[in-house]
């Protein structure tokens, strides 16, 4: 079990799937959502959370604020984890300003390549064994489907390599917190 750190669910319990996922510790979401509504990046924002897992960073946006939020995760037991916790989420929304929560139960790939929708913020926590090859292409179809001066943050192992930055990306720094490291990157303008 993990929960929702502040906004309207804030201490709220949401389900971790069984097998096959990493939930993002506290600290690191508390760092992530920190940095962003510093930026007020949050409120308002269309958020997408790729490899969602249990839908934790997502829906920790929504509790936040965010407007309409995308949790991408091709794991059936996953998705269906996701669901159950956005309809958990859901309940506590304040009436009359309920975001809209998706859950895309399909792989990255092949979500980014059938969407036209555009985001602000990407929240991206792929497995760390995810081979950099497969995760460069996900960066590299994101990358045209982001809003201009969009956040990017991507959660990886600390024993990983800087990710290829594909075109439209422009990185801004790492942040190490124990095993985790933080990329972040930002959608070129234009």
């Amino acid at each position: 079990m993990t929960r929702i750190i502040a906004g309207f669910a804030g201490s709220l319990t949401i389900a971790v799937p069984g097998q096959g996922t990493r939930p993002t510790s506290d600290r690191v979401r508390e760092a992530i959502f920190s940095a962003l509504e510093s930026r007020d990046l949050v409120d308002g924002a269309r958020v997408i959370d790729l490899y969602a897992g249990s839908g934790a960073l997502g829906l920790e946006a929504a509790s936040r604020g965010a407007s309409h939020v995308t949790l991408v995760e091709k794991s059936a037991a996953a998705a269906s984890v996701c669901r159950r916790n956005a309809a958990v989420v859901l309940k506590s929304a304040p009436a009359g300003s309920e975001p809209v929560i998706e859950v895309a139960g399909r792989s990255v790939q092949s979500f980014l390549a059938g969407s036209n929708a555009l985001w602000d913020v990407a929240l991206i926590d792929p497995p760390y064994e995810l081979d950099e090859t497969e995760l460069s292409q996900g960066l590299a179809r994101l990358a045209s489907r982001l809003t201009p001066d969009a956040a990017v943050v991507l959660e990886r192992s600390s024993r990983s390599p800087e990710p290829a930055w594909p075109v439209g990306l422009e990185p801004q720094r790492r942040k190490d917190y124990g095993d985790t490291t933080l990329w972040w990157a930002r959608a070129s303008s234009g």
